[in-house]
């Protein structure tokens, strides 16, 4: 399996795990692995329709023929590239938040390793589609990036990530993310090409820009003038 050991689940466990790991995700957000483990749990039919979307897409289907990963074996080049280029201006997104590519949980719960291939490219790409949409890494931008991906892929866990992080906004941080970002995010997704069958890593050297607009991308507004991060 992809960075982990395969476990087999009957409905039963899938249910107990999913249950516990939604219970444990709303307790402690900073959890990835229960996240992640819910994801999986929730998400077998999205994903099985993700995988059919990627095969009749030219660069999804060299995507699912390559593998690529977004580790830093792979990815390490972006560092060093032009300012301007979707490449750089993913490193500067992880490097000004001391963050790795080699930090994702490993996908236990997949049955195939197909499956688990596309669990993990979704969880991988994230942070390209931080950068390519601009969102903070707070608890607003990580609730907006979750509409998204909602609508780019159907996942239960982005509707249930959404409706436990915006449980623990302030009343402040409720207001701006209903009235700001969240009608930008759910435009913002509808309007974006199929994220998912887009080979980021080859369009590593292209204007930041440019595949903005090739790929039908509205970075987020800017946010009014509040202290709600």
């Amino acid at each position: 399996m992809i960075g982990g050991g395969k476990i087999r689940l009957n409905r039963w466990q899938q249910a107990a795990v999913a249950v516990g790991s939604a219970v444990g995700a709303l307790l402690d957000p900073r959890r990835a692995d229960l996240i992640a483990a819910l994801g999986e749990t929730t998400g077998k039919p999205a994903f099985e329709r993700v995988v059919e979307r990627m095969k009749k897409s030219p660069e999804g289907r060299a995507v699912l023929l390559e593998r690529p990963r977004v580790i830093s074996a792979q990815v390490g080049h972006a560092w060093d590239l032009p300012a301007n280029t979707f490449g750089a201006a993913y490193a500067r997104f992880m490097g000004s938040r001391n963050f790795s590519p080699d930090d994702r949980p490993p996908v236990r719960f997949m049955e195939t390793e197909e499956l688990a291939y596309v669990a993990m490219r979704a969880r991988e790409v994230h942070d390209f589609w931080h950068t390519l949409f601009g969102l903070p890494t707070n608890l607003i931008g990580e609730s907006a990036l979750k509409v998204i991906e909602f609508e780019q892929m159907y996942l239960p866990m982005c509707l249930m990530s959404v409706v436990g992080g915006t449980a623990r906004f302030t009343e402040k941080q409720r207001k701006l993310f209903f009235q700001h970002y969240f009608p930008w995010a759910i435009r913002a997704g509808m309007q974006s090409t199929d994220l998912m069958c887009v080979y980021y890593e080859k369009h590593f050297q292209e204007d930041l820009e440019d595949v903005r607009r090739k790929w039908g991308i509205t970075p987020a507004p800017a946010a009014p003038n509040q202290n709600v991060a």
